[in-house]
């Protein structure tokens, strides 16, 4: 039996803390790239486009804490650190 992406992402625990693991270092950056890259590489779909407000929204609360998003923003206009103790993702089968 074979599960997809989505599927496989409610076998794991978020604690959420209050404030975001993740920072767009300048949202003017994400105005003037052209690709918005960060919309389609992030496994569980923590980063959007907002073309009303021209913003980069980050849903922290989906981050299963791959680290993609440190790596593959051509800006490198993403700052990411692990959640502060006693938050963020814990795996169910490890």
């Amino acid at each position: 039996m074979s599960c997809n992406v989505s599927e496989k992402l409610f076998t794991i625990r978020y604690k959420c803390d209050t404030e975001s693991h993740l920072v767009i270092k300048e949202t003017e950056t994400c105005l003037s790239c052209k690709t918005k890259d960060c919309n389609y590489f992030c496994p569980s779909d923590v980063y959007e486009w907002e073309k009303k407000l021209k913003i980069t929204t980050v849903a922290f609360e989906n981050c299963i804490e791959c680290g993609t998003c440190r790596i593959a923003c051509p800006s490198d206009n993403i700052a990411w650190v692990y959640p502060k103790g006693g938050y963020g993702i814990t795996y169910k089968y490890g």
